[in-house]
């Protein structure tokens, strides 16, 4: 099991590299929503870091952010992960538009160190 998501904890991550600023509210709590109701925390991260990304939730720092939810996440699940593949996968998803839910989930698991 998995720890909740607030919108204060998003804001929290995009505010260590900007001011914070919501410009896709909706998608944002969609995103939250979604995450908050399934049992699986890679699911869950998949949503956030997909909504960031793709959607750009925030002015500035969007990459940056959906990086920060995955070491967050992988923190939180106590996995030891490699920043540059987490840097490596943010980049992937971006470069190829990926948006299907299941190929951002297969993504993230392989900045995880096994």
């Amino acid at each position: 099991m998995w720890e909740k998501i607030s919108v204060k904890d998003i804001l929290s991550i995009n505010q260590q590299f900007d001011r914070g600023s919501v410009v896709n509210k909706g998608s944002l709590e969609y995103a939250l929503k979604q995450a908050n109701q399934t049992k699986s925390w890679l699911k869950a991260c998949a949503l956030l870091v997909r909504a960031v990304l793709i959607d750009h939730v925030f002015e500035e720092g969007n990459k940056r952010t959906a990086a920060g939810i995955m070491v967050a996440f992988f923190e939180q699940q106590q996995l030891t992960y490699d920043p540059e593949l987490v840097a490596k996968t943010i980049t992937d998803i971006l470069m190829k538009n990926i948006t299907s839910i299941t190929q951002i989930e297969r993504r993230i698991t392989h900045a995880i160190i096994r």
